[in-house]
């Protein structure tokens, strides 16, 4: 089997025959946040569906969007936002958690290459987010009636933006050396910028100077290609959104990539 190289030098390792351990640790991660998911899973889906009835309700008597009540409109978006939100939050905490409780250093001296250190820790956060997503769909999905005209589009904005808010919330926990540094991520960057990414509105229902903004936060791309894929209409071109997706998970991930191969803040 081809070796890896590990995070930390061999010769810190037991003499033995190199094996890869992305499998265990994908694992580990994975029941990580399921071995909590009332609190992982189900209070994010509670949130959403808070979300749902005061908004769905003040603004009930709003003009349709696509041709559809407020309520259909507004589900996906939630999904979405709890899709990046979620993702985001696993890697983030999981790291952070470990760097405070000094158990890091476990992960760092299995054989584990940079890559598959990146992708165990992605992949796990992905899975939180697509879960609490799909459990978002669900329960709302009893409250309007929601079409689905391009469905494959939904797989992609789904799984791109799980992995991108995941590749995000790595290069966080590798940044922050407390919860206080990762809560100003959380509060000062991620939160607005899901907010004001066309969540609970059509960005073109906003003055020009908000609308010229909209158009550089990434995550309205993200948001507006995934509703595309229920109403087959959008803001934007779903092309364009998908394009912007790619260049920012092009970037974010050599950037986390660059961290974990340098060993930034986890060697020392």
């Amino acid at each position: 089997m081809e070796q890896v190289k590990p995070l930390l030098p061999l010769n810190l390792l037991p003499e033995a025959t190199i094996q890869s351990g992305f499998p265990a640790l994908f694992r580990k991660e994975v029941r990580r946040f399921y071995s909590v998911a009332f609190q992982t899973v189900g209070a994010p889906i509670l949130t959403a569906v808070l979300y749902l009835l005061i908004f769905g309700h003040v603004l009930a008597s709003s003009p349709k969007i696509y041709g559809y009540e407020y309520a259909a409109f507004l589900i996906p978006g939630l999904v979405m936002m709890s899709i990046l939100q979620n993702a985001f939050a696993n890697t983030s905490s999981s790291l952070i958690q470990s760097k405070i409780t000094g158990n890091l250093v476990f992960v760092l001296l299995a054989p584990l290459s940079h890559i598959e250190f990146f992708a165990a820790y992605v992949g796990a956060a992905m899975i939180r987010g697509l879960s609490v997503g799909f459990g978002v769909f669900m329960v709302t999905i009893w409250f309007a009636k929601i079409p689905f005209e391009a469905p494959i589009w939904i797989f992609i904005f789904a799984l791109l933006g799980s992995a991108l808010l995941g590749s995000m919330g790595l290069i966080a926990g590798i940044w922050a050396d407390k919860f206080d540094q990762l809560a100003a991520s959380q509060n000062f960057i991620i939160m607005p910028a899901t907010m004001l990414s066309g969540v609970f509105y059509s960005i073109h229902s906003l003055p020009p100077f908000w609308l010229t903004v909209s158009h550089f936060n990434p995550f309205f791309y993200m948001i507006d290609g995934f509703r595309y894929g229920f109403f087959g209409d959008s803001d934007v071109s779903p092309y364009h959104s998908l394009f912007v997706l790619l260049i920012c998970m092009s970037l974010v991930s050599t950037l986390a990539l660059s961290m974990l191969k340098k060993g930034y803040k986890l060697r020392h």
